[in-house]
């Protein structure tokens, strides 16, 4: 019992399975409010995978991260890898050949009970349909949708429901990516059928209908969306398998843009968590500190699931199309100065390439890289002026040589921009920072409408085994503008790998072709965070599957006693 205030409070605990943490009792009520920092215009992720943000939680995938596992064996701080994962909408799976994967999907499984699905069950038509209306295979579609991550590389023979609870996925070529991305793909959220042919899309959220623990019940543009819990949702939690999801009766998301209102916000009650789900994660190491000294009570989860530090240049300018600038940029960055400073020692400044240090097997640790290559990562300001002096862009009379426009990303902290313009203009390379609002952002980077960008690099999971496919000449993700057939060549020799030793070998092979030409510059990798007040329960820096947010939040419980005392 805690005694306060002339009261007394009977609390329960028990044991959380996964951490071996003893926290009071999961209890069923009261609201999460969160923040985001944006909003996606619309709510069907045919046509941008940003209203993934709004229907998580509300649709589902076939598959999950397991959140009862032992966070000794996986701390869920990323994509989860196919052995680590669970059904959701799937019951089970199984790939009897190399190029079959047949998926048995989970009965009892209703849409919510609103028009036009008024609760029918789910069956596997839903799953075929899904999967058509994505690949293009049937069900009235014919054309592949190039938002899919993993999918698209995958050559799909057919996809069939062969019985109302059977969906057999035949392959044209075996794909070691392809059960991940039919469980996990970003895109792959199971949409209402009736919903799409009746209304052509799911864009308008007033039609939207899933199967998951909440329903999207209130949208006002620009300022809050409104999720409230599914009364028949069908499941448990699986720390708790007695309790039925979800625990709180609301989630709420408010619009923030700016990082100072979130944070204030915070301080104030009047936002139970801001982090990486809505795009509000605390990317400066000072504002974090800045927060634990203000406000103790604050829960800060540290997170690294990719590094965000890293800058892109378009290749295909005149500047950057030569190697030597490329590598002089990168040799005028300090980086175990900027780890010191900026990161406060937090960072790891150790080089790699798009394939994190977590992705064990499947990149050359940066010890084992030839000589040559390892300098380039050393600070040398003069041997990078001698370099841009032998690209022939001498410093002129007022001492610059060449003046370039960084795009940065908003939601990354300006003053980590301005610190590596300030490095870059030692050498003489003048730098005019940009921040457009995020949308315009991605529309310049699609467009290949930058000369540099902030963008992240080394991934620390395999949620696509095939992550260098972001220097495709095809994808909108390509933050170097690079279009390099033999590079593409030996990534759909990869695509092909029949076995994960060959994969491995291949992925290995694609990374350094791609470091070895300096297509990004390295930016020590520093943590973001996640803050909750210390009335919410359950979590652990988790993220649950690949960008599965609110599904995490199905499994988290106020304290209501905690909050109303810490409100007194």
């Amino acid at each position: 019992s805690v005694f306060m205030a002339g009261q007394v409070w009977a609390a329960k605990y028990v044991t959380d399975p996964t951490t071996g943490k003893v926290v009071t009792a999961p209890e069923y009520g009261g609201t999460i409010t969160r923040a985001m920092k944006s909003e996606p215009e619309q709510a069907d992720v045919w046509f941008h995978h940003g209203g993934m943000d709004v229907i998580s939680g509300v649709l589902e995938k076939l598959g999950v991260g397991n959140w009862g596992i032992d966070r000794d064996i996986w701390d869920i701080q990323s994509g989860a890898p196919v052995s680590l994962m669970i059904g959701q909408l799937a019951e089970s799976w199984e790939t009897p050949d190399d190029k079959t994967i047949i998926v048995k999907v989970r009965q009892g499984v209703h849409w919510h009970n609103k028009p036009p699905m008024n609760g029918r069950e789910l069956t596997a038509k839903d799953i075929e349909y899904n999967f058509h209306r994505l690949m293009g295979l049937g069900s009235g579609f014919t054309e592949l949708n190039k938002i899919t991550n993993v999918l698209k590389s995958v050559s799909f023979e057919s996809i069939t429901a062969t019985d109302k609870w059977t969906v057999v996925f035949k392959l044209k070529q075996p794909h070691l990516g392809a059960l991940m991305g039919i469980l996990d793909d970003w895109t792959m959220y199971i949409y209402p059928p009736e919903v799409i042919e009746q209304y052509g899309d799911a864009s308008d959220w007033r039609n939207l209908v899933g199967t998951g623990p909440f329903m999207l019940t209130d949208w006002v543009d620009g300022s809050s969306l409104t999720w409230t819990k599914n009364p028949d949702y069908w499941g448990y939690d699986e720390k708790y398998p007695q309790n039925r999801l979800p625990y709180v009766d609301q989630l709420r998301g408010l619009i923030m843009p700016e990082a100072a209102t979130q944070l204030a916000a915070l301080r104030s009650g009047k936002l139970d968590s801001i982090g990486r789900s809505g795009g509000t994660m605390i990317t400066s190491i000072d504002a974090a500190e800045n927060l634990q000294r203000t406000n103790p009570e604050i829960v800060i989860w540290p997170f690294n699931s990719r590094n965000d530090w890293a800058l892109g240049m378009n290749v295909q300018l005149p500047y950057f199309s030569d190697i030597r600038v490329r590598k002089a940029m990168q040799m005028a960055l300090d980086l175990e100065t900027i780890n010191a400073g900026y990161f406060k020692g937090y960072a790891d400044t150790t080089p790699h390439g798009l394939v994190g240090p977590a992705v064990t097997g499947y990149f050359i640790p940066f010890e084992e890289w030839p000589e040559e290559l390892k300098k380039v990562y050393t600070y040398d300001p003069e041997g990078a002026e001698a370099l841009i002096d032998a690209a022939g862009y001498p410093r002129g009379a007022d001492g610059i040589r060449f003046k370039t426009e960084l795009m940065h990303n908003e939601r990354r902290d300006l003053n980590y921009a301005e610190l590596v313009a300030s490095y870059w203009n030692k050498i003489g390379i003048d730098v005019e920072i940009d921040v457009p609002p995020i949308a315009a952002w991605v529309a310049r980077r699609t467009s290949r409408d930058f000369e540099i960008i902030t963008h992240e690099m080394a991934y620390g999971s395999l949620s696509d085994p095939l992550v260098g496919r972001r220097w495709l000449s095809t994808t909108a993700y390509n933050s170097a503008a690079v279009n390099d057939p033999d590079y593409e060549a030996l990534f759909e020799t990869a695509a092909a790998a029949t076995t994960i030793e060959e994969q491995q070998r291949l992925v290995k092979e694609m990374d350094m072709y791609a470091i070895e030409r300096h297509w990004q510059i390295w930016g020590p990798w520093g943590p973001q965070f996640n803050a909750f007040q210390p009335w919410v329960k359950g979590y652990n820096g988790e993220t649950l599957g690949y960008i599965q947010k609110n599904c995490g939040f199905a499994r988290l419980w106020i304290d209501q006693e905690l909050k109303d005392r810490s409100q007194w």
